[in-house]
């Protein structure tokens, strides 16, 4: 879990650091946003208060043999880590996709025993994904939306569970949006009776090529 959000954070910096020597991005902007990432401590730890509810979710859904991971933008890579993380440590089969390509074949596998989880913060693209949601809700999916307080007022009627992370700034909305679906991952494990700390066939680094 900690390599995944620290090398978010690494990349974060280095392509704040190219933009400044660009030119690409103002002083003031490039010190707005290592303020922000100053925060995110902070902000995880708001994070990790949703950790019964989240719990109480991975009750509900521990016994669905599939799971659909959707993100759009710098949340894209946050649904490949969460489904990644579920198959690492529960051994359910679980696939992380861009939102836009729902239509291009994901569509085809929902139904009411394959748990959607939408990583989607109010940002410039939650209008789109919020319409990925309704035509997966119009299929009898299940969602579970992680997302911040403005965009669970935008979400209508057709989500199951809402997981609320705290308002940051879009650029570390990935480090923050990561906690979540790690801790799904974790408590689906834990009920599954997984080890979560020695998955099977895994090392902890690759020894061999």
């Amino acid at each position: 879990t900690k390599a995944f959000t620290t090398q978010i954070t690494v990349l974060t910096l280095i392509a704040l650091k190219l933009a400044k020597a660009k030119g690409a991005i103002s002083a003031s902007d490039y010190h707005m946003h290592l303020q922000e990432l100053e925060l995110i401590p902070e902000k995880v730890r708001e994070s990790l208060k949703s950790d019964a509810h989240i719990k109480t979710i991975s009750e509900v859904y521990k016994d669905m043999p599939n799971f659909l991971y959707l993100g759009r933008g710098f949340n894209f890579p946050v649904a490949l880590e969460g489904a990644l993380k579920l198959k690492e440590i529960s051994y359910i089969h679980a696939e992380g996709y861009a939102a836009g390509e729902l239509k291009h074949g994901p569509i085809a596998l929902i139904d009411e025993k394959v748990p959607v989880v939408v990583v989607a913060p109010s940002d410039a693209l939650l209008e789109k994904t919020l319409s990925n949601m309704h035509e997966v809700a119009a299929r009898g999916g299940n969602i579970i939306l992680i997302t911040d307080e403005a965009g669970a007022k935008q979400a209508g009627p057709d989500i199951n569970e809402i997981i609320l992370m705290p308002d940051v700034h879009e650029l570390v909305q990935p480090i923050v949006a990561t906690v979540p679906v790690q801790l799904l991952a974790y408590h689906t494990a834990v009920f599954m009776g997984t080890d979560v700390d020695q998955p099977r066939n895994l090392a902890k680094s690759v020894t061999v090529e």
